[in-house]
């Protein structure tokens, strides 16, 4: 896929950081600027789905990261980003989510992010062990200092805060 040129650059840029303020209706405003031939490319859609999240609209969401992983399946984020639209949505839930992502661990076992969404997941299904499992993989992939932080603020691995530090 051709990288996205100036003025969609421009635009894309602008709804990250109008995102990051807080203000979605500006970054769709700036999506929209993006040139049509470009509304799918990877960069742009995942800028969408950021915004479905932000928005909680999860159906959209989850409809955009399927489009992300047919155009870039190289990108884990396609794969995380299906795994937390479906966990949301009503036809999905927490063992949907669990089911889908599991398999991306092989296809990207360096990720330290997949392996801390196993471990949010597999703790919110009561499977504690297993979720030491993953978050241990995930310290050791990712920066544990930063991952930690993370995880003692995540209310999906509440259950495993008490022992946090020692895993």
């Amino acid at each position: 896929m051709q990288p996205l040129k100036p003025p969609d650059t421009h635009h894309l840029s602008a709804a990250i950081g109008w995102l990051e303020l807080g203000n979605p209706t500006e970054a769709k405003a700036e999506l929209a600027g993006i040139d049509p031939a470009c509304q799918t490319h990877p960069d742009v859609l995942e800028v969408r789905w950021l915004l479905c999240a932000e928005e909680e609209q999860w159906q959209e969401g989850l409809k955009v990261a399927v489009q992300l992983i047919g155009l870039a399946p190289e990108r884990s984020s396609g794969w995380l980003h299906q795994a937390y639209a479906l966990r949301r949505v009503p036809e999905g839930g927490l063992e949907h989510a669990w089911r889908v992502l599991l398999p991306v661990s092989e296809k990207f076992p360096a990720e330290p992010t997949v392996a801390y969404n196993l471990a949010c997941y597999a703790c919110q299904m009561q499977q504690l062990d297993l979720a030491r499992s993953w978050l241990k993989r995930a310290f050791k992939l990712g920066v544990r200092e930063r991952i930690l932080s993370m995880a003692l603020a995540d209310p999906d691995l509440q259950p495993l805060w008490p022992e946090m530090a020692q895993l």
